[in-house]
């Protein structure tokens, strides 16, 4: 079966999961990123390989933060970007999301970020794209449902790297609410192809998905024990507004036991990174004196994030 995402030449046409996709494509992404950090890795270099494009932001599911970043990476690539708010649009007149993207790709958009509540959308939209002969159009899943969001799975790899340096050696743990993570699936399926020798996943059963160790990952229920000698903590954020029914007692009690506290950081290796995809529920999965504190590098991931996302664009629009 042919992967959708890329072309004939195995170039990227379209980035919809990292799942399969091969370890040359992900460590050339990360590469590209790499060169529009500047030396000081403070900011992103502006480079106007987009010029003339226009990048259409399709955000069926509200996100300020992803698709603000989106925003300023296709800004630093001179893309022309249109925004646009779906949900109060064509889906509230019953137009079918095929139809919306035909009209769109008419009014000659290059490119389609997309972000959907359900599972599957970004892939459909680039299945019709390559069916209709709109091959020129390239979609990026900006997060669909519960099943990926490549590119903040990108940015955590693109940090991991840039403070660990390489893949070969990590053990790294991704805490907290797995089941309705997308977030998490990407890290795990990008952590895996880039060959990171011990994948964890600490929380409680009820936000554990079956299948984790098919996927090579090693499942732990208490906090302390998962924790142990890890050279990365990945927290997930408490995706509440996916949770349906009584999965869990309550803030506190989670807090209690899978909260990350400077005496939990502890157990991991000393020179240890913590991650965050933001935004934060402080007290609920981190302790302030952590997200705050010197082994946190989450508002770094902020800065590589647009890196990455620029790197992804600049190489769809160079395929």
């Amino acid at each position: 079966m042919h992967n959708p995402q890329l072309n004939k030449e195995g170039e990227l046409q379209h980035l919809i999961t990292l799942e399969g996709l091969p370890k040359a494509v992900i460590t050339r992404i990360l590469d590209t990123a790499a060169s529009f950090v500047s030396v000081s890795d403070r900011e992103v270099k502006k480079v106007p390989l987009m010029r003339g494009k226009s990048v259409f932001n399709l955000f069926f599911e509200n996100s300020t933060r992803t698709r603000t970043t989106f925003e300023i990476a296709s800004k630093r690539l001179s893309a022309d970007v249109i925004n646009l708010n779906i949900s109060a649009s064509s889906a509230s007149k019953g137009e079918s999301l095929l139809d919306t993207i035909d009209n769109l790709a008419a009014m000659h958009a290059d490119m389609f970020i997309v972000r959907h509540s359900q599972s599957g959308a970004p892939y459909l939209i680039a299945k019709h794209l390559i069916e209709t002969n709109q091959q020129h159009v390239h979609v990026i899943n900006a997060g669909d449902g519960r099943h990926a969001h490549p590119t903040q799975g990108l940015l955590d790899m693109y940090t991991i790297r840039h403070y660990k340096k390489n893949f070969s050696n990590l053990t790294v743990a991704v805490v907290g609410d797995i089941l309705h993570s997308r977030v998490a699936r990407s890290d795990i399926h990008g952590l895996t192809t880039l060959g990171v020798p011990e994948v964890r996943a600490i929380g409680p059963r009820t936000l554990l998905p079956g299948g984790l160790e098919q996927m090579g990952v090693r499942v732990f229920t208490d906090m302390n024990e998962g924790l142990k000698d890890v050279d990365v903590i990945i927290m997930l954020r408490l995706q509440n507004e996916r949770m349906t029914g009584a999965l869990l007692p309550s803030a506190q009690e989670y807090f209690k036991s899978y909260g990350l506290t400077p005496e939990r950081l502890a157990l991991a290796k000393p020179d240890a990174i913590v991650m965050h995809p933001g935004p934060m529920n402080r007290g609920v999965e981190i302790d302030s004196a952590v997200a705050d504190g010197a082994q946190a590098v989450i508002l770094p991931q902020v800065t590589f994030g647009i890196a990455v996302r620029m790197a992804v664009m600049s190489m769809l629009a160079g395929s």
